[in-house]
Parts: structure tokens; C-alpha cells; sequence
């Protein structure tokens, strides 16, 4: 089937967008290929649609779980057959999941690049009829990228597995030093390398200074009343703003990663119909989201780099129409920023008392712990042993790129249960509740304990082996607590964390410190160049970014703050030049004047005060003349 007819068939469109027939052409001859896409660009469709035209079965590597987790439901959701295989899965559950792959014939396989440090997992990938090899966010194979991850360079053995099959690499944010690393370490030098300009000519971006953003931002709203996301630092600032603009009689809800999913959905359910068209929200708020119509994007603070903020400002305006990327800076931004960023940065000494706590905090012994998962309320756990929670999350992630472990930032609730009825009673309640008989049986058969004490449940796996989903066994889980069959206990937990290695303490830390140097020295360069954005008023915002992701020879947008200014400042002299000439001929009302030059009144009113201040201009009672 040709490439445009499964575009059709499966996604209902007519044509490709700008490159990406010749990203996807390329990948049918069989070429290795480097695609840079912005945000929004439609990097899925690259790798999707050819691994839909060839026989055989795609593998999707990327590091963001819950884009996985979209991406597979989607497809799913249009009739393709999608596998995932993430962390927390028990050896058993791997298998099965690569049988499938191997016999079930699926379309695509999506695995976290941590998976490939397994050889018994390599060895079952080789068996597969693999049509091609995608990696996403492909920038996090390269050092000089945002979100280096060491588990990125086993990707070289994949491709090892498979040296006839094509490699897709796919970034939406690559410097040219980190499209040079993907290209090395992904073992495709000759690669055909397919760039999108990152300019956005519809886009205009402003930095605006200001010692009152809730009152600017409820003027850009007002002005502005299409949707808009406004993305904050922290949770605590997300609910607070998103009250406060409420308050003001605008409609707004909130998003951040430690909320329930069912509120996750209800709010993004809500900003998505525009019943509430402005979303306040942390940086969790983003992947997958694909609402072409979002008029302004704002920012509180300063991001911790220009990839981060080219890509989340880069969600306005994908409709084609003018939009606004907007960030707000007080007077003590910049350098509340730098220290901020600084003393979040974790050091070795931190990285291994943190390691120590959490081994201590799960109760796990030296020499103990592969393979464990555990949920984790972070900030309960901060306060529990005094860490900054920022500086924890960030260490965490590093921990993370280390394969240390594994930490995924998703809300869950950890659910533990006993039954109060003895086994004997349990039967006799079954044969009065056929309908539970499966559900009852798959729990007390994976949890043989429950009966004396009480034990943690995860539910997802019970639900599968009962045949049934989450919400139908959490149902029933409710009812049993509310007959008093069983005794039920919640806790709301917004991490879980699997332990890779074993607890060594030091020593595990010490294997890993290397590169912590070299990482936070990238980390405080990327900072230093938002704060340049920030603070250069002379140099063009759009071309301010595109300079920075290689593109050194984009013109002015024309549109952005310092354009716009600079623009003014023109009209403004221009019109001074004007005003002058009139009144060296004969004295002017500024009515008449404003008739003559057709000049709002502001700005005549700045342009005359400027020439009365520089004694070039005089008002003798309301006419005014050249001196």
C-alpha cells in the first residue's frame, strides 16, 4: 500500500506535511535517517507510516513512558496492533509480551531504552521480523543534549542485531554538536539528515518585563480569550494561580503530575472542549497534547534551558495563525534563577545521602534491592528527611539516566489488602456473588497472604489475570471494604521507583559520579543561554533561538518584542521628523495635527512630549509651534 493511502486509511488525511514524505521515502529505501522536527511537526507519522508499509514489526525506543503509553493507545485505538514493554514487569510478563511480538503479528513494539541492558531480552529482540528501528528523542544519546541518558548508547548493540534494518532517529531540539553525537553513537554516519526549520513565522515571542504578572496575565487573557497555557514552576503554583485567575472571572483549571488520573483527565477533558480554555500547569503538562487553536503560552519563570522553552512555547499557533509565546520577568528573576538553578544541582555528597535515605526509607539491606519497585510520595518523603524537593526530583532523574534506577513521575495509589473473612466464608459469600467469583478467586490466588495480614495489591495485574479492567477490580475492591468482606487502605503515592543494582551505598554512587561534573557544567551553559534570551534586548527573539539551534543565517520575525519595539521606535521618529516639518510651516492643535498625520492619540501625545522636553517644539495655549 502506498505511504499517502495509509495516511488516509488510518489518519484521514489527504497529504503529507512539509518534509515528512521525504523523511518517509528515505526510510522505505532502506536509508539510515536523522529527522529534526519542532514540536508539533508530526514525527510519528515518520516512523509509523513505512513500519505500517513493509512487513514485519517496528521498534520504538524512547525515553518518556507516558508518550509510550499515548502513542500505543492511539494506535490501538485505530485498529494497529501495539505492544509496550516498560519497567515494573515481572520476567514472565516480559515474554509474554515478546511472544506476542514475535508470533502475534503486531505492527509495534515501544520499549524504554533501559530494556536493552538485559541480554536475555536482546537475545529475544534478534528473533523478531524487525521492518525498522525508531528512536525517539533521539537528542538523549548525546552528552551536549538536555536529557542525556547513558541507556541510549546500548542502542549501538540494537543496531548491531540488525545492520540491514533501517534506523530512524527522531528530535524535535538538536544543537549541531548533539545532532553530530546522534549520528556517532547511533552508528549512521552516512544518514540522510532531514532538518525543519525551527523558525515559526507565525509565532511571536516576547519577554516582558513586569513587577505584576497576575495582572498581566489576566490583560494577555482579556485580550486574548482563546485558549492559552500558562506553565509555572511547581504544583503548589499551579493550583494557587489557577484560583486566583478564576477569581478574576476567567475559566481555568490546572494540570501537574501528582494529580489522580481521573482528575488528570476531567481538567485536560475540560481545557481541550475550552469550557475552561485556560490550562495553568507544570512542565508534566504537554506530550501528546496536539490542540492546534492555543493562542498564548505564557511563562511565570524562566525555564531551565532554550529547549525546554522552545518546545513548550512552540504549542501555540499550530494552526497557522498568529500566536504568542510570552515570558514574564521581574526585577530579581535573573539572578533568583541562577541561584535556584545552582543549589538544585545535586553533587556527589547529596546524590549518595539521598541513595542512602530512600534504601533506608524502603527498608532495603546492603547488598539488597534488585529488581524491587516501590511508590513514593516525594513530597512527604522531603519532608520526612529535610531535602529540597526540586533538588531530590532533580537527582532522582539523574539516578534515572544512570540506570541506578528507574523513576517514573506518575500518580498512583498504593493499595493494600486483608480479608476479614476466613476462607470458609469466603466461599459461602461466593456462591451468594457468582458475578465476583473470578475477580475474588484471581486475588486471593496472587495474593495467597491476604488472609492473615494485610498486602499490598497491585491492581493492574490482578485485573488482567481476573480477565476485567483497573476500574471494575477497584469497583469491587470498594464494595468488599464497604460489606466489611475485606479491609481496604489507600495511599496516594505521585513516583515509583524500581531499584536497578543492588544497595552498595558509596559504591554505587561512586560507579556513577563521572559524569555528574560534566553533566551539571551542560546544564549551567544552558542556562546561561535562556538567561541571555532573557536579557538581550537588542538581538531578535525568534532569531535569538534559531541561532542557537544552528540556523545562523534566519532574518528578523518582524514580530516579536524587540522587533515590535524596535519597529515603534521608527514609526515614533518618523513621526517626530513629520511633526516638526508641519509645525515649521505654522502652529497646530494637536486635533489638527492628529487629522493631519492620522496618529492615535497616544502615540502623538508620546511624540509631542517628546519634542516639548527637547525644547524643539513650544505650546503657547492649545496650538502648538517649532521653536
Amino acid at each position: 500500500m502506498q505511504p499517502v493511502s495509509i495516511l488516509k486509511q488510518y489518519w484521514g488525511f489527504d497529504h503529507f506535511r512539509d518534509v515528512q514524505e521525504e523523511i518517509i521515502t528515505s526510510v522505505l529505501e532502506n536509508r539510515n535517517t536523522l529527522a529534526i522536527m519542532p514540536t508539533g511537526g508530526g514525527k510519528s507519522i515518520c516512523f509509523q507510516v513505512p513500519a505500517l508499509a513493509k512487513p514485519g514489526i517496528c521498534i520504538v525506543i524512547s525515553p518518556l513512558i507516558a508518550l509510550m503509553k499515548d502513542q500505543v493507545q492511539r494506535l490501538r485505538q485505530l485498529g494497529i496492533k501495539a505492544l509496550l514493554l516498560t519497567g515494573g514487569l515481572r520476567q514472565d510478563e516480559i515474554s509474554e509480551i515478546l511472544d506476542n511480538a514475535q508470533f502475534g503479528n503486531y505492527k509495534f513494539l515501544y520499549l524504554a531504552p533501559e530494556r536493552l541492558q538485559t541480554d536475555w531480552i536482546l537475545d529475544r529482540l534478534r528473533e523478531l521480523p524487525v521492518n525498522l528501528i525508531a528512536v525517539d528523542e533521539a537528542h538523549c544519546v548525546s552528552q551536549w543534549g538536555h536529557d542525556f541518558r547513558p541507556a541510549y548508547l546500548k542502542i549501538g548493540v540494537l543496531r548491531d542485531l540488525f545492520p540491514k534494518i533501517a534506523c530512524l532517529a527522531l528530535t524535535a531540539s538538536a544543537t549541531p554538536e548533539v545532532q553530530k553525537d546522534i549520528l556517532t553513537h547511533l552508528k549512521m554516519p552516512d544518514a540522510a539528515v532531514f532538518v525543519k526549520s525551527f523558525a515559526r513565522e507565525n509565532l511571536a515571542y516576547y519577554v516582558l518585563p513586569t513587577e505584576d504578572k497576575l495582572r498581566q496575565i489576566h490583560n494577555i487573557i482579556k485580550k486574548y480569550p482563546e485558549p492559552a497555557i500558562i506553565y509555572v514552576r511547581n504544583r503548589k503554583s499551579a493550583i494557587d494561580l489557577a484560583h486566583q485567575l478564576s477569581s478574576l472571572g476567567i475559566n481555568t483549571t490546572f494540570f501537574h503530575g501528582g494529580l489522580p488520573p481521573k482528575e488528570k483527565e476531567k481538567n485536560m477533558a475540560s481545557w481541550l472542549t475550552e469550557q475552561t480554555p485556560v490550562m495553568v500547569a507544570t512542565n508534566a503538562f504537554g506530550m501528546g497534547i496536539d490542540k492546534s487553536n492555543v493562542r498564548v503560552v505564557i511563562h511565570m519563570q524562566i525555564p531551565d534551558n532554550p529547549e525546554n522553552y522552545y518546545q513548550e512555547a512552540g504549542r501555540a499557533g499550530r494552526d497557522g495563525t498568529k500566536a504568542y509565546a510570552v515570558l514574564l520577568v521581574a526585577p530579581s528573576d535573573v539572578e533568583t534563577a541562577r541561584q535556584q538553578f545552582l543549589y538544585n544541582l545535586p553533587d556527589k555528597a547529596f546524590l549518595t545521602a539521598l541513595f542512602v535515605r530512600l534504601c533506608n526509607h524502603f527498608y532495603i539491606a546492603y547488598g539488597e534491592g534488585y529488581g524491587e519497585q516501590f511508590s513514593l510520595n516525594i513530597q512527604q518523603f522531603c519532608l520526612r528527611y529535610n531535602f529540597p524537593i526540586v533538588k531530590v526530583v532533580n537527582a532522582l532523574q539523574y539516578l534515572d539516566s544512570q540506570g541506578t534506577l528507574s523513576f517514573l513521575q506518575e500518580f498512583s495509589q498504593q493499595i493494600s489488602v486483608q480479608f476479614l473473612l476466613d476462607s470458609k466464608e469466603l466461599i459461602r459469600y461466593i456462591s451468594l456473588h457468582p458475578d465476583q467469583e473470578e475477580k475474588i478467586l484471581a486475588l486471593v490466588r496472587t495474593y495467597p497472604g491476604i488472609y492473615d495480614q494485610r498486602t499490598p495489591v497491585n491492581l493492574a495485574r490482578t485485573a488482567k489475570k481476573a480477565g476485567t479492567t483497573e476500574n471494575e477490580m477497584m469497583q469491587l475492591l470498594e464494595e468488599l471494604s464497604r460489606t466489611e468482606v475485606i479491609r481496604l487502605e489507600g495511599k496516594n503515592n505521585d513516583a515509583v521507583l524500581e531499584f536497578n543494582e543492588i544497595r552498595e551505598d558509596e559504591r554505587t554512587i561512586n560507579r556513577i559520579s563521572a559524569p555528574l561534573q560534566q553533566r551539571n557544567k551542560i546544564k549551567e551553559q544552558q542556562l546561561d543561554a535562556i538567561l541571555r534570551y532573557v536579557t538581550d534586548d537588542q538581538m531578535c527573539k525568534s532569531t535569538f533561538l534559531l541561532s542557537y539551534f544552528g540556523e545562523l543565517t534566519a532574518k528578523e520575525c518582524g514580530i516579536c518584542s524587540v522587533c515590535t519595539r524596535e519597529s515603534k521606535s521608527l514609526k515614533n521618529e518618523a513621526l517626530e521628523h513629520q511633526l516638526l516639518e508641519l509645525l515649521g510651516q505654522q502652529s497646530y492643535t494637536s486635533r489638527d495635527l492628529q487629522d493631519i498625520t492620522a496618529a492615535n492619540t497616544d502615540t502623538l501625545i508620546f511624540a509631542l512630549r517628546r519634542l516639548l522636553e527637547q525644547h524643539k517644539i513650544k505650546l503657547v495655549g492649545a496650538t502648538y509651534s517649532k521653536i
